[in-house]
């Protein structure tokens, strides 16, 4: 059989595959393969669910801290206790 034939049937197999939401314990840090992120706050001693406004919030603190551009995830555990503790300083109105 020709090689790009049988990475073809491999790859069309393992993507209908069913997803589980598998996940994976990184530090402070939750991440699951379904999108969602759960960020343990061991401070305030509470979980984060990483949504829309979360990005939101991130955004409006990296302004007013000046803070270049960067996906939460990706930044240092001194720079995420940081925001959590700005987190519970400003509480969404809709919470």
């Amino acid at each position: 059989m020709n090689r790009v034939l049988i990475i073809a049937i491999f790859a069309s197999a393992v993507s209908v595959l069913p997803s589980r939401a598998i996940a994976q314990e990184h530090g402070d840090r939750t991440y699951q393969d379904h999108g969602a992120r759960t960020y343990n706050d061991a401070t305030h001693r509470d979980k984060h669910e990483w949504n829309s406004r979360e990005d939101e919030e991130w955004n409006r603190y990296r302004g007013e801290h000046h803070i270049r551009q960067r996906d939460f995830a990706r930044t240092k555990r001194k720079q995420q206790e940081q925001y959590w503790k700005w987190r519970h300083e400003h509480p969404d109105e809709r919470r």
